[in-house]
């Protein structure tokens, strides 16, 4: 029992400092996160991001605005058009592209969506690997091949210690 609530007080120490709730905050909402899978396939006036997206005009510039405020969308004139605006991402957004490709992977293996269309390379038009976590020498990692650790390289502890009920067994 000792070691549970030591370990339910190390994580909400380290969940504290996590990057995670905020992130989400920005991108995790619905409309946020179509936004960036629009802005990263080409969307950049506001009619585009309604039409292809249906969302509500008030939500629309609300979303937008936030995006703009947090560095993801950049807002600037349309030089072709001084009445309308063109939002594009920012490199803080443009890195959101392997969140927005991992989420797509996910949705498409666990059978919500279809795969009606390909994320190919440009370059050689072949499709795109996986997206999968790899070691530093190369080798696939799952969940039960991590742990944290400071920055000095010291082990804090495991994302899995043993498999589901093995403490219940000890």
């Amino acid at each position: 029992m000792a070691r549970d609530i030591k370990h339910i007080d190390a994580f909400k120490a380290a969940a504290k400092r996590c990057p995670l709730p905020s992130a989400i905050e920005l991108v995790g909402e619905k409309w946020a996160f179509l936004i960036v899978r629009g802005a990263l396939n080409g969307l950049q006036h506001f009619e585009e991001f309604q039409a292809c997206l249906g969302i509500a005009r008030n939500i629309l510039s609300d979303r937008l605005a936030k995006m703009v405020a947090s560095g993801i969308l950049r807002r600037a004139a349309d030089p072709a058009d001084g009445r309308k605006v063109i939002y594009s991402l920012t490199p803080k957004g443009e890195a959101l592209l392997p969140v927005v490709l991992a989420l797509r992977q996910w949705g498409l293996d666990w059978g919500h969506g279809s795969n009606d269309l390909i994320v190919a390379d440009l370059r050689d038009g072949k499709p795109i690997r996986p997206i999968v976590l790899h070691a530093h020498d190369g080798r696939q990692l799952g969940l039960r091949d991590l742990m944290w650790i400071d920055p000095a390289g010291a082990e804090v502890g495991r994302a899995i210690i043993g498999d589901p009920g093995e403490e219940a067994a000890a």
